[in-house]
């Protein structure tokens, strides 16, 4: 995964703040890079009325501070994480978005993470608040802030199961195209490659090892105290063991004797589970034109799918077909069930977040208000300020449909925001372990019914009575 750096965006001249934090904001939730704003969620505010939300925060926080920068004032941070093709699913990605952004925020300021899922590569877009939460405090850029955001997504992709640049190299380029530059690989990245493939052809020993670099084209010098080595286009030599991890001197000589694992091996444990697909129509294929290449394909990849169905019925117990449809209703039932608890989960998030906003702006307008009133709703005072007024009557409307005795404080809220996300984040976990179980089964059962067709229960029955 690629993090670039974290980018400080300012109003400028001759835009305002509100206008300035809408249009990155309005780019991040493009509905057609978004998958019309599913793949969107925040934090500390709403993803609908975020940029307002921005803008209000910043009001709040020049009144209690009295501090008020020029166009140079920082207005928000934005930053971007890209992820490799085909290795995470939008949810996923924008769930490691938000972890990211907690992470660096602290939880102190309010923030958006938008997933785009228009290219090749699945990619976030992030965007915080420079002002926190409480509105008396900026969140201040410091050197070194790019390699911190960088080492704190590289451990969130670590932690959840993804691929990071072990080596990043600045680039001006644009962010995504790491994807696909295909870098020409280190000096040391070659040599550990080379070692790896030596290593492979089981030398008895470090010297045996040693001769089959040399007949690689690799000069080895043993003359001094540490082991050098250089290829034919190096022009200085490399130290072994500055290699690191596996492929050091030592680390090389317990690989020779057993000690140590190639760290390219593979158990049996780890290897990818292969999934099952949904078998082809051949007749259906045929009868719409493709080629004896195509139906050859289609007749070996419907022999793997059905083998690879039959494995899994054998492996949980020689599965009936009443138990496997069992077991398929239950997995759409708990799936379904879970979807429904983050949908609701999400929605008590933004009316949360609705709430908080309404309270603020009730109480930042509530003397102009007053001041309102008791002009006798002078209509020369409603025109001077009519924005603080529409506000306060429209967080009195809200707070009249609640129709609650008493509000909640904005520290409450806050608290009640984080235990909903918190509860949200631990049923997106199983979230996606549910989903990846229905799917499996659901083709699975789709698969067998294909094979046997819609009697294939009542056959069932009928052989096990037999």
């Amino acid at each position: 995964m690629a993090t670039t750096r974290l980018i400080p965006l300012h109003a400028g001249r001759g835009r305002s703040v509100g206008t300035a934090i809408a249009n990155i904001i309005d780019y991040a939730k493009n509905p057609q890079k978004t998958d019309n704003w599913r793949l969107i969620s925040s934090y500390a505010c709403d993803s609908r009325t975020a940029d307002a939300e921005f803008a209000l925060a910043k009001r709040e926080y020049a009144a209690k501070t009295g501090r008020i920068r020029g166009s140079d004032d920082v207005i928000a941070y934005h930053t971007r994480q890209s992820f490799k093709p085909g290795e995470v699913t939008p949810e996923e990605a924008n769930q490691i978005g938000q972890e990211l952004a907690m992470s660096l925020t602290k939880g102190n300021n309010a923030f958006i993470v938008c997933t785009h899922i228009d290219r090749d590569h699945v990619h976030n877009h992030i965007i915080f608040n420079s002002t926190n939460i409480d509105c008396t405090r900026k969140f201040r850029n410091f050197l070194g802030s790019s390699w911190a955001l960088r080492r704190i997504s590289d451990t969130l992709c670590v932690k959840h199961g993804l691929s990071i640049i072990e080596d990043p190299k600045p680039s001006r380029g644009h962010y995504g195209m790491w994807m696909g530059e295909g870098k020409k690989p280190s000096f040391q990245e070659r040599l550990r490659q080379m070692i790896d493939e030596a290593l492979e052809q089981k030398p008895k020993d470090f010297a045996a090892f040693l001769n089959l670099l040399k007949g690689a084209g690799i000069a080895v010098d043993t003359s001094g105290k540490h082991i050098k080595l250089r290829l034919p286009d190096q022009k200085r030599n490399t130290r072994m063991d500055t290699l690191r991890g596996s492929h050091t001197e030592a680390a090389v000589r317990e690989r020779i004797t057993g000690k140590r694992e190639s760290p390219n091996r593979k158990h049996a444990a780890d290897e990818p589970k292969q999934k099952i697909g949904l078998l082809v129509d051949i007749e259906a294929a045929i009868r719409d034109g493709k080629g004896k290449g195509y139906e050859h394909w289609a007749r070996v990849h419907n022999l793997k799918q059905l083998s690879q169905a039959v494995i899994y019925l054998k492996e949980h117990g020689d599965m009936s077909y009443e138990e496997l449809a069992e077991k398929t209703t239950a997995a759409m039932s708990r799936f379904g069930d879970l979807q429904d608890r983050i949908k609701t989960t999400e929605m008590q998030m933004a009316d949360n977040s609705a709430l908080q906003k309404h309270i603020v702006s009730y109480v930042k307008t509530r003397e102009v208000y007053a001041a309102y009133k008791k002009s006798g709703y002078s209509k020369k005072f409603k025109a001077e300020h009519e924005g603080d007024i529409l506000i306060h009557q429209a967080a009195k409307k809200a707070f009249d449909t609640l129709g609650a005795d008493k509000l909640p404080s904005v520290k409450s809220l806050r608290e009640q925001y984080t235990m909903l996300l918190t509860d949200k984040k631990k049923a997106y976990t199983g979230y996606k372990k549910a989903k990846e179980e229905m799917r499996e089964l659901m083709t699975l059962k789709a698969n067998v019914d294909s094979l046997f067709g819609p009697n294939a229960a009542r056959s069932n029955r009928e052989e096990t009575r037999g």
